[in-house]
């Protein structure tokens, strides 16, 4: 019943996802990311709970929609400008943070809650808010559109093949004490589904831009015509390397929430658990990719 459901919920979401990254504007892209942004970071204060925390809730949800309010206010810009903008507003938001949140839990009356109360908040913004925010400035990238495309792809056949083959064939446990259920026999399906997904796209991508251009799907700017491929090692490597941190990006999640006692972080997608549920791979993939085509954008 829990397999139906997940794949009954990935049947609903995906082509609603696909169509969002591909056709929507920038500006309700940031909105959208800063939504999920919202339910994840609200997911991981409930699980700091587990740790005797308690989470400044209000002043952590004000913090992360602000950020993305400016984000879809100046979104839309695109080149190196909006890279060095975005980099460089990222960085100072990242650092006002901290004395934003130890200045609010000053007011607590038990001081020994007040620096842990602001730390997972301060975590809550660069783990979930910044790495969201990284894929909404990834859409304006040179070939945005196609570069989110690779990167979902990327990240979900890892995770399809990492599932499956880890059920049926996975026998020695890459990370018992974290994630039982992970083996390397799962991990090593992931990396080879990643990079086969990932070069038959790149190797494709002319005439799946064509054919996405052609029904309306994206502009000519968030597409890949160049006549000169990327070097299909460069696409291996770069495959290879998003996988490796999109696992680890799902580590790290099931890492917090064993430490809580949490099976998922949430219930709000049914079979598939919570939203950091669904972004945990994102989380650590995301910036990577980002930092590989700003400085594409930079050669």
């Amino acid at each position: 019943m829990n397999l139906l459901k997940r794949v009954l919920t990935a049947v609903v979401l995906i082509p609603i996802v696909l169509l969002l990254i591909l056709r929507a504007p920038t500006q309700a892209l940031a909105l959208l990311a800063g939504l999920v942004a919202l339910l994840a970071s609200h997911e991981l204060l409930k699980i700091s709970e587990g740790y005797g925390i308690r989470p400044a809730l209000w002043p952590t949800y004000i913090f992360i929609g602000v950020f993305f309010l400016l984000l879809a206010v100046f979104a839309g810009q695109g080149g190196l400008l909006s890279t060095i903008v975005f980099s460089a507003s990222s960085a100072f938001a990242a650092c006002l943070a901290s004395f934003v949140f130890l200045t609010i839990v000053m007011a607590r009356e038990d001081m020994t809650r007040a620096f842990p109360a602001a730390l997972v908040a301060v975590f809550a913004f660069c783990y979930i808010a910044l790495p969201m925010a990284f894929l909404v400035q990834l859409r304006e990238q040179y070939s945005g559109a196609l570069l989110l495309l690779y990167l979902l792809l990327i990240v979900w056949a890892g995770d399809i093949f990492a599932y499956f083959v880890g059920r049926s064939l996975g026998s020695h446990p890459m990370s018992p004490r974290v994630s039982p259920k992970k083996t390397w026999e799962g991990a090593t399906a992931s990396l080879i589904a990643s990079v086969g997904i990932g070069v038959t796209l790149f190797n494709y991508a002319l005439p799946i831009s064509s054919a996405l251009l052609d029904v309306h799907l994206i502009e000519r700017k968030d597409g890949l015509f160049s006549l000169q491929p990327e070097s299909r090692w460069e696409i291996v490597l770069l495959s290879a390397v998003l996988n490796v941190a999109a696992q680890l990006g799902d580590l790290v999640e099931s890492l917090i929430k064993r430490g809580a006692g949490v099976k998922d972080s949430g219930t709000i997608l049914p079979g598939h658990g919570g939203m950091l549920d669904r972004v945990d791979a994102l989380l650590f993939a995301a910036p990577v990719l980002w930092y590989y085509a700003a400085w594409r954008v930079m050669q």
